[in-house]
């Protein structure tokens, strides 16, 4: 018997959960890409942003070795955990805060913008999806689906806004698996199914555009044979419109 019960509990629950991302899915997924797919060919770039812990899929995409070089993150420490997250928690909900980030990040309707929350509710979230279809960019949701309607009490959710919709299929609150002998639960998911989304659509798009004669735009590990050269003709692409690189 293992001496970590709970723990291979909650990673086989999360594996069951990842298991079913593409049934669940599978239009949506075919939908995201080939936005994805027509922004790699318009010469656009692939937005993404969230708040909070959420923020970390834009971080994840971003000079990602296997990833796309065409994703650029939105990262305003207003909204992230790392200069104060109990601030962050406050700003998150408030209007009006989302136009001035975006001013850095030139979206056009070449574009996607991808926006992550779990909850789909925050303002800023829903704020972002707006001023990005505004901007006549494809607007993707990654969220879940069954938190948002039961946080929305009668306020606009990001899934509502959104192009495309991907969902985590988490539970309110996020956390998982219950602590016995207590009301709290522990073992959030959002963040692995997230990624686990957002790299399934950027897998299907990259090898469609290889298929069809297009080299797709991807890093390489810093350690792999001809990384430096590949990554370098990369970065002189898409340095001048990603103010991350």
């Amino acid at each position: 018997m293992t001496k970590t019960p709970h723990a291979a509990a909650y990673l086989a629950d999360l594996t069951a959960r990842t298991g079913r991302l593409i049934e669940e899915n599978a239009a949506s997924i075919a939908a995201a890409a080939d936005a994805v797919e027509r922004t790699a060919k318009a010469d656009g770039l692939v937005y993404i942003f969230g708040t909070g812990h959420s923020h970390t899929m834009a971080e994840e995409a971003h000079y990602r070795a296997g990833g796309l070089a065409l994703t650029v993150p939105i990262l305003s420490s207003t909204t992230m955990v790392h200069e104060g997250a109990v601030a962050g928690t406050v700003f998150e909900r408030m209007s009006g805060i989302i136009a001035p980030i975006f001013e850095r990040y030139p979206m056009g309707p070449n574009d996607v913008l991808i926006v992550v929350s779990n909850s789909g509710v925050n303002t800023a979230t829903v704020e972002a999806a707006q001023l990005g279809k505004a901007k006549g960019a494809t607007v993707i949701a990654i969220t879940s689906e069954e938190y948002s309607r039961q946080a929305a009490n009668g306020r606009t959710r990001l899934a509502d806004v959104a192009d495309i919709v991907l969902d985590n299929g988490g539970p309110p609150g996020d956390a998982t698996m219950q602590v016995p002998g207590s009301e709290l639960r522990v073992g959030p998911i959002s963040t692995s199914i997230g990624a686990a989304l957002m790299n399934a659509v950027f897998v299907e798009a990259a090898v469609r555009l290889q298929s069809g004669g297009i080299n797709a735009p991807i890093y390489l590990s810093a350690n792999m044979p001809g990384a430096k050269e590949v990554n370098a003709a990369l970065i002189a692409k898409y340095r001048p419109r990603n103010p991350h690189l």
